[in-house]
């Protein structure tokens, strides 16, 4: 048995009282890191606290990290009945916890108040608006939805903070302003607005940092929002020409724009490329639209069936196999192409 219990967003003063007691009643504590204001309090009281954080200097990659305090604690377990304290809420932003559920284990969790209750009230939003709770060490700007609130956590160094910068920027202007909130619900709780473009420029960074980055109605580089141009122009409202076209009258106009842009390529003119990749794009989209109101596919049937294509016909990347060579590489993506066309014979 783990019983797992989180240590809330702030000191000792907002432990909740059987959280508390819990702590207190334990023989021997296990935390994955010693540097939480409760912890601080609790030594103070005389507690005694068997640290992981010497697991975060010996590894290079968190995944390791985290498997290590894991198994440590589970072989623990065998022996003993082990009480295991992290930070915040063990629901919330916690994978060693969601790594021991999936465990044979038996777990008991007794909850702390979660650091995005006070988040919230340090940075005033509702996030039944929409909000995102993402990983600093692990950002990919696919997963982030630029219309809601975001929150993003892990943001302990200057490396990670400059990796969460450049990401973001991806998605928002360099001057969009985001706020950073350290120590958040404590009575030294900072809270900082500053551009994205400083985000990295000589921050003081802690492990009890986080980062919200507010909307943005800045969305036309948003996929979403050219499908939604497509249900606007062939919906009531929108273009008669829009309305009329057929898969059949919009051949022509596919040949003359994969033309344009293969002219534009032969001219090396990286404007008109854009431009007109854009337009070879129009066609994808409308056409997308027009199968999707016959009934037939639609645009995430598109997009589904080219990403399993392109899984399928690059094992090399995939699926480990090896290659060396583009030579070998063309070899397998023929074979799997071939493996497809006889598969639909």
């Amino acid at each position: 048995m783990i019983k797992i219990i989180g240590l809330g967003a702030g000191n000792l003063e907002q432990l909740p009282l059987g959280v508390y007691k819990a702590l207190k009643s334990a023989e021997k504590i296990y935390v994955r890191t010693i540097q939480h204001p409760v912890v601080t309090d609790l030594r103070a009281e005389g507690m005694q606290f068997i640290s992981f954080d010497d697991v975060y200097e010996k590894h290079e990659h968190f995944e390791q990290v985290y498997a290590e305090i894991v198994a440590t604690l589970i072989n623990q377990s065998l022996t003993e009945h082990v009480v295991y304290a992290v930070p915040g809420h063990p629901m919330v932003a916690e994978k060693t916890v969601q790594l021991l559920l999936e465990s044979s284990v038996n777990v008991e969790i007794i909850g702390g108040q979660s650091f995005l209750d006070a988040m919230f009230i340090a940075v005033q939003i509702d996030p039944v608006n929409g909000f995102q709770l993402l990983d600093g060490t692990a950002l990919k700007r696919y997963e982030i939805q630029i219309t809601q609130h975001v929150i993003i956590t892990q943001v302990y160094d200057a490396f990670v903070a400059s990796d969460v910068k450049l990401t973001l920027m991806e998605k928002y202007p360099e001057d969009h302003i985001v706020v950073i909130v350290k120590n958040a619900g404590m009575s030294n709780q900072i809270v900082q607005r500053l551009p994205l473009y400083e985000l990295d420029h000589g921050l003081e960074l802690n492990n009890l940092m986080s980062i919200y980055v507010p909307p943005t109605n800045e969305v036309n580089r948003e996929f979403w929002k050219l499908r939604e141009i497509f249900d606007i122009l062939r919906g009531p409202n929108g273009c008669p020409w829009d309305k009329k076209q057929t898969h059949e009258s919009l051949t022509k106009n596919m040949l003359e724009e994969a033309a344009e842009y293969v002219q534009a390529v032969q001219n090396n003119d990286l404007e008109n490329m854009i431009e007109e990749l854009g337009d070879v794009l129009l066609q994808i989209m409308l056409n997308s639209k027009i199968g999707e109101e016959d009934g037939y596919f639609s645009i995430d049937d598109v997009i589904e069936g080219i990403t399993n294509k392109m899984i399928r016909r690059h094992p090399h990347v995939f699926s480990g196999q090896k290659v060396d060579t583009p030579e070998e590489a063309l070899i397998l993506f023929q074979q799997a192409k071939r493996a497809e066309k006889d598969g639909k014979k």
